[in-house]
């Protein structure tokens, strides 16, 4: 789909231009988030390690010439969990470039429930690593214990905290420190990495450049409401930083006014 050259907003935080028009399923107590039988742990390593990650490179190299920047500072950490947080401004991409940050880490990425809403593939979602939001007091209980599952196996956790994807977007938006509580809570480093677009000579697809920042660790002078919040702003003020390396736009999102709004 072709985006238009200009969106306008109205709200930074919740608003979303993703265009899949998806019907959500419900994340309830039925949802099976998987586990570590050898059944998933085979099906895992078919959907996610033999078919996804070579997409996943065939697809960012084709279509965006994609380099990732500053992947060493993970090195250190490759035998431990870790919790990476990015951007949020591209459909596919954003699905893939996760694996691809984090390896060799098995990565799991928390996503909303559009995700594994998708027909064809809402049987694969949870081999692909995909960990939905949930929408009730018992699928929350699954949820965290899958969390602290795949913590326990040295997995790689991907949080989005934009929440909602605004494509092609060059700025970092605010987001609340609410998914800072996971690293907090199991000890885990903390990374991050920003998507950028920059100027191809020869095509007018921009290459995606990746930025890996981190680690970051709690202030362990703070309560934990203040370390959620420090821990936050300092990733916050990393992807600002990186994102001023994007040197292409190609859609404007102007903040919409009254007179928008009556049109």
């Amino acid at each position: 789909m072709k985006h238009p050259d200009i969106i306008y907003y109205k709200d930074e935080i919740n608003d979303e231009f993703a265009g899949d028009n998806l019907v959500p399923r419900k994340i309830d107590e039925t949802y099976w988030y998987g586990d570590n039988s050898l059944y998933f742990k085979f099906m895992r390593l078919f959907w996610y390690r033999i078919f996804a990650h070579p997409l996943a490179i065939a697809f960012l190299l084709f279509k965006y010439h994609h380099k990732i920047v500053n992947r060493k500072v993970l090195k250190p950490y490759i035998k431990q969990p870790i919790f990476v947080f990015a951007n949020h401004t591209n459909n596919i991409s954003d699905a893939l470039i996760p694996t691809l940050v984090s390896f060799p880490h098995s990565t799991y990425i928390v996503v909303n429930a559009n995700n594994v809403s998708i027909p064809g593939l809402r049987r694969i979602t949870h081999f692909l690593g995909a960990l939905p939001l949930p929408d009730n007091m018992a699928a929350t209980k699954n949820f965290m214990n899958t969390l602290k599952l795949r913590v326990s196996e040295g997995a790689s956790i991907m949080i989005y905290p934009e929440a909602h994807i605004w494509p092609f977007y060059t700025k970092i938006r605010p987001f609340t420190d609410s998914s800072f509580r996971y690293p907090i809570q199991y000890g885990c480093p903390v990374f991050c990495f920003t998507n950028t677009y920059q100027k191809r000579r020869f095509s007018k697809t921009p290459r995606i450049v990746t930025y890996v920042d981190g680690p970051f660790f709690p202030n362990e002078n703070l309560d934990r409401k203040e370390k959620q919040a420090d821990l936050r702003n300092r990733v916050y003020e990393a992807m600002c930083e990186r994102s001023k390396m994007n040197n292409v736009e190609l859609i404007k999102y102007v903040k919409a006014t009254d007179n928008d709004k009556e049109n």
